[in-house]
């Protein structure tokens, strides 16, 4: 068996981005709260990751958006964000290893941490405009 590659291009990204959204679409916790906000724009969402993906991974800067303002009104919390989390993990472990393959899961968990953070902060604070 040859090993894992890591994330080295366009390519590699919108392979993590397909395998990860595929399971996001089939995940019981995840799945109802995706589908409901993005309907029948998979494809622009998906467009729109992987140019973040490829910004953020690849310092390739295709991506020009704020990521957190469309999560601000979701119904979600801790458990959403550890499934979101557990996925996002285990489909880069399994089709790649290497140094971005890690930056990818570190930036996906600072990710996680702050939107959590910012949602916390907005439920409290409900005057706030993001």
């Amino acid at each position: 068996m040859q090993g894992k590659e890591d994330i080295l291009s366009l390519i590699d990204i919108k392979l993590l981005v397909d395998t990860f959204y595929e399971r996001i679409q089939k995940d019981d916790l995840l799945e109802l709260i995706f589908n409901e906000r993005i309907k029948d724009n998979w494809p622009e969402h998906l467009d729109k990751m992987y140019r973040f993906w490829q910004t953020v991974l690849l310092e390739e800067y295709t991506y020009g958006g704020r990521p957190f303002p469309p999560h601000a009104q979701l119904p979600i919390d801790e458990k959403h964000f550890n499934q979101w989390l557990a996925l996002f993990t285990r489909t880069v472990d399994e089709l790649f290893s290497g140094d971005k393959a890690a930056e990818a899961k570190w930036r996906a968990n600072k990710m996680a941490t702050m939107f959590q953070s910012k949602l916390a902060y907005l439920r409290n604070n409900p005057f706030n405009i993001v």
